[in-house]
């Protein structure tokens, strides 16, 4: 049966202005699940004024109290993970345990976050005069802060911008996806309730219209999105003039490295998972694959083996390895890329189709004879590909994953300190996993270098995304100073 979800502004349910309703489906078997609003600028101009309302009661609230209601907020998460997991699965599509582990990393942000919130505001730094001066630098939540949330992980990459926001002191406004945004509705509501009316809201609708009102809107200060490149791009014209201060991660196109030393079995399991974990729609999926020229075909027969005995399915069929696409149009620029390297000289070793069932489903793919210029080496695939290149000597290798435009992460499987070091220091990216790929740390900064972005999401530099410093200068005598006019 398929619901209708109005908006959540201040605490409340608001149907759309104007604009209608957009289909949410179950990407798994094409049935529209439910309705959300098509909202546009007068819906954000509401959530907006409602955020900027609550946040001079929001910013003064305690910091031990803003933490007890996000602990709050993960206690009803809890008690409502079986339902949450199952719409974020048929809505979202990749397989339970996936949605079941993005469920556990969104609570333990939150978590994070409520502690992280309460350390600090700043610190006292050495005054010039020690004995009448005292100097501060203090940390202050921006006011409103927009965060643009994407499909594949919607709870996750939500909880990424909310949870420091809020610890923070800012208040929010939520455009999550048009295509997760059942789910989105469905935490928010449930489990931030017994927040103050104002302080978390969600407008849902299109970029274009939600998205864009929300980057222009005047009052917003912050704007945290997880998306595109072209969408990044978009954002920052807008949002230029307005100097506001924006936090984007723009995806990546990340490497996988087998090093000479590697365990070929072990390096393929590691691979499949890095590749094709929700179909291989992560901004971290391995997209880019070097391999030692002389273990290339041994190394290609292993993947290929353990890759063709993935079990396609929907999501809460316990023996379901990996769903479908979210939609027919990311399926289809996969499917764009595997013909583009084919008629260049790649060759599939399995997969390269979609199978003949209802839903977004694409056979995980794995390709060898693949060169950098072809376009699945070359721009962000975002689906359940495997292309396996090759390189003779390790420096080749690092060059060639520097050429990308792109930096978000890389991984390198080895047991040799020595090229270890020299691949995590000569690679240009965020994140560098050594044999142990897609593995976050709430403790360390997650985020990219170059046309990835240059924000950081998680650690301590997630928290200081949402907050900008003042420096107080205060002399505790007010006596005229020696250097004042008139000058000697």
């Amino acid at each position: 049966m398929s619901m209708d979800r109005p908006m959540w502004i201040a605490n409340e349910h608001v149907v759309p202005s104007a604009g209608g309703w957009i289909d949410s489906e179950d990407p798994a078997t094409e049935e529209v699940l439910g309705r959300v609003p098509a909202g546009g600028k007068e819906d954000v101009d509401r959530a907006v004024a409602a955020a900027l309302d609550a946040w001079d009661g929001w910013r003064y609230t305690a910091a031990n109290d803003r933490a007890e209601l996000m602990h709050e907020a993960v206690a009803k998460s809890l008690d409502a993970s079986d339902d949450l997991v199952e719409l974020l699965t048929k809505e979202q599509g990749k397989a339970r345990p996936e949605q079941e582990e993005e469920a556990e990393w969104a609570l333990t942000s939150l978590r994070y976050y409520a502690e992280l919130g309460r350390n600090g505001l700043g610190r006292v730094i050495p005054s010039a005069e020690p004995r009448t001066q005292l100097n501060l630098v203090l940390k202050e939540p921006y006011g409103v802060v927009g965060a643009i949330v994407p499909w594949n992980f919607p709870l996750l990459l939500l909880s990424w911008k909310l949870a420091p926001a809020l610890a923070a002191g800012n208040t929010v406004v939520i455009k999550p996806s048009e295509l997760t945004s059942l789910i989105t509705l469905e935490w928010i509501e449930r489990c931030f309730d017994h927040f103050p009316a104002g302080v978390i809201n969600v407008v849902t609708g299109t970029g274009q219209e939600a998205g864009e009102a929300l980057v222009a809107h005047p009052d917003v200060r912050v704007i945290a999105m997880t998306g595109s490149v072209a969408t990044g791009q978009r954002i920052a014209s807008v949002a230029a003039p307005m100097m506001k201060h924006l936090h984007l991660e723009l995806g990546g196109k990340d490497a996988f490295v087998v090093a000479p030393d590697a365990d070929l079995e072990a390096a393929a399991d590691a691979l499949a998972y890095s590749a094709l974990f929700n179909a291989g729609q992560v901004c971290t999926s391995s997209e880019r694959i070097y391999v030692p020229s002389g273990q290339r075909d041994g190394f290609a027969e292993v993947v290929t083996e353990k890759v063709r005995g993935l079990r396609l399915g929907h999501g809460l069929d316990a023996d379901t390895d990996m769903g479908p696409m979210a939609a027919n149009r990311f399926r289809d620029k996969v499917a764009n890329h595997i013909e583009d390297a084919v008629s260049r000289g790649a060759t599939v070793l399995t997969g390269g189709k979609r199978p003949d069932r209802a839903g977004y489903f694409f056979e995980p793919t794995v390709l060898v004879d693949v060169k950098d210029d072809m376009v699945i080496m070359q721009e962000e695939t975002f689906g359940p590909t495997i292309p396996i290149g090759t390189y003779d000597q390790l420096d080749d290798a690092i060059a060639r994953i520097n050429a990308s435009p792109m930096g978000l992460g890389a991984t390198i499987r080895s047991s040799d300190p020595l090229t270890i070091k020299r691949f995590y220091e000569g690679v240009k990216a965020g994140t560098i996993w050594v044999n142990d790929p897609l593995t976050d740390n709430y403790a360390g900064p997650f985020g990219g270098m170059k046309m990835t972005g240059g924000g950081r999401e998680l650690g301590p530099e997630g928290l200081e995304t949402f907050l900008e410093s003042k420096h107080v200068h205060w002399d505790f005598d007010q006596a005229p100073k020696d250097w004042w006019f008139p000058y000697p």
